[in-house]
């Protein structure tokens, strides 16, 4: 009787069980990696600053020079932010899934009893770990600099940050899936693809500035309601929800589809193992 059982008499493993223990272990390792490297630590805070000081210095000299109808209630400085947590988000998921095929330790990590959902999960709360070491002194800067307070939009930073972590979720989850069937040649993708959105979701300037046909495109995408509702806030005092419902909606589309695509890119991965072949 031959005792050798193909592999594709197992269930895939990511329908087997999952347990929220084996991602909080992941995520442990992962702050433990953080806490053990100042650079990691230093990034985190580097580029959101810089960011915030460049566009708020920018804000400041259109007003004195156009006037302050020019940039109101700052408008740029709350862009900025904004974008941050959505380009943070993504990289922060994709930086910790990139720094496992670095280490060429995916191959171990699909050894153990990890199930990509677990993984993925992993990833998503990394991610807004990260963006909250970032955001949160940045924040407290952008008061002592600018005088721009930006937990005082209240309630209303719910939506947007919800809204904002799944469009970044769901772009990490695409572009990790792609690197892991494709290999690290295209993990520039990880940077890149997300600055695709920043013309295309207008997030320092009305929807309306867009030519007519770009206007659809920018209207099929969430973020786009995030910062469009961010300034009827801030100039307007008006939190527009029906916005964030429709964010939502598309976000549950995006994030669906990108998760699909993570799982299939996984399956094909292991299936002709390129999962132990991580190089370009």
């Amino acid at each position: 009787m031959d005792a050798r059982v193909s592999g594709s008499d197992f269930p895939s493993p990511r329908y087997r069980s999952v347990s929220p223990a084996r991602t909080v272990a992941m995520v442990r390792r992962y702050i433990y990696l953080m806490r053990g490297s100042w650079p990691r630590q230093l990034e985190l805070v580097y580029w959101p600053t810089v960011q915030m000081l460049m566009w708020g210095f920018l804000q400041l000299y259109l007003a004195e020079a156009a006037g302050p109808v020019a940039v109101v209630a700052g408008t740029f400085i709350g862009a900025v932010m904004l974008w941050d947590i959505l380009f943070r988000g993504q990289l922060g998921f994709s930086i910790s899934f990139l720094e496992e095929m670095w280490a060429r330790n995916i191959g171990h990590l699909m050894m153990t009893p990890l199930r990509p959902l677990e993984f993925a999960a992993a990833l998503m709360a990394m991610s807004m770990i990260r963006v909250a070491i970032g955001i949160v002194p940045v924040s407290f800067m952008a008061i002592a600099f600018f005088g721009f307070n930006l937990w005082g939009m209240g309630l209303a930073l719910v939506a947007f940050f919800l809204n904002l972590f799944l469009t970044s979720w769901a772009i990490g989850l695409f572009v990790s899936g792609l690197v892991l069937r494709h290999g690290l040649g295209a993990e520039s993708l990880a940077w890149s693809l997300a600055f695709l959105l920043l013309p295309l979701t207008c997030v320092y300037y009305p929807v309306d500035v867009l030519p007519q046909w770009l206007q659809w495109i920018s209207l099929a995408l969430a973020p786009t309601y995030v910062f469009e509702g961010m300034r009827a806030l801030l100039l307007d005092g008006v939190f527009l929800g029906h916005y964030m419902m429709v964010a939502l909606a598309l976000n549950a589309v995006y994030f669906m589809a990108a998760l699909w695509a993570f799982l299939k890119f996984f399956d094909s991965a292991r299936n002709v193992g390129s999962i132990l072949q991580v190089g370009e």
